[in-house]
């Protein structure tokens, strides 16, 4: 699963913005390490506009009193296999509800039979743009409107293997096209998005094991990843 965001400031970051035509650029919420639950920024587009806005990483909400808090089923990532199950969290917002996560890189966690490894994916001279779904939510009581998110996972990548196991982000490619598409909220025919849904990874990545995610001290040498996938 996808459990770590590294949304760093930089320049690749700056410039997909800018490649997305993001309308608000300064209100992105930079930090090394974004965890579920958190508030994250995600690009939405909406009346043919491109902006920032802030969401709860964990797509489904409960309604509380005087507010909402993360359902206790976890979803701060969608499986590619229920997108198109009926019913599911994320049929729905696959269809009328997609955005991008914009981030330098993601963290992974490995558990190994007797101990728990940490690893960091780093993009090495771009940004990356992951495949997310969001949900608005209106509190009957207050008026609140809240926005979630999660962003969807792929089977496991080989090139992964080593590191982690169970899943890999739906990293979009560098395609104005399939961007253009994935954006658009008057667009419903996933069918095109059918080959999105399956392990890529799109960039080079420097891998960075780590001690523990919060801290970020490094266990030996980072290695770099260079997937066979485009």
């Amino acid at each position: 699963m996808c459990g770590r965001l590294n949304m760093i400031d930089d320049l690749f970051t700056r410039t997909l913005m800018q490649d997305l035509g993001v309308s608000n650029p300064n209100e992105m919420h930079f930090n090394r390490f974004k965890m579920p639950t958190n508030e994250i920024s995600i690009v939405r587009e909406q009346k043919g506009i491109r902006q920032l806005q802030t969401a709860t990483w964990w797509l489904l909400q409960e309604i509380t009193y005087d507010g909402f808090k993360p359902s206790r089923f976890t979803s701060f990532n969608t499986r590619y296999d229920k997108l198109n199950q009926v019913g599911s969290a994320g049929y729905t917002p696959f269809r009328e509800r997609r955005c991008i996560i914009l981030a330098k890189g993601f963290g992974e966690t490995e558990k190994r039979e007797n101990s728990t490894e940490y690893y960091d994916f780093i993009a090495q001279d771009s940004a990356i743009s992951l495949g997310g779904l969001f949900q608005e939510w209106h509190h009957p009581k207050t008026g609140e409107h809240t926005v979630s998110c999660s962003v969807i996972t792929n089977p496991p990548h080989p090139d992964m293997e080593p590191f982690h196991t169970k899943t890999s982000p739906l990293i979009l490619p560098q395609s104005s096209a399939i961007q253009d598409a994935w954006l658009d909220p008057n667009n419903h025919q996933v069918d095109m998005f059918e080959h999105l849904l399956k392990p890529a990874l799109r960039h080079n990545f420097l891998v960075q094991q780590i001690e523990k995610p919060s801290l970020y001290n490094h266990k030996g040498e980072a290695l770099l990843l260079r997937p066979y996938d485009g």
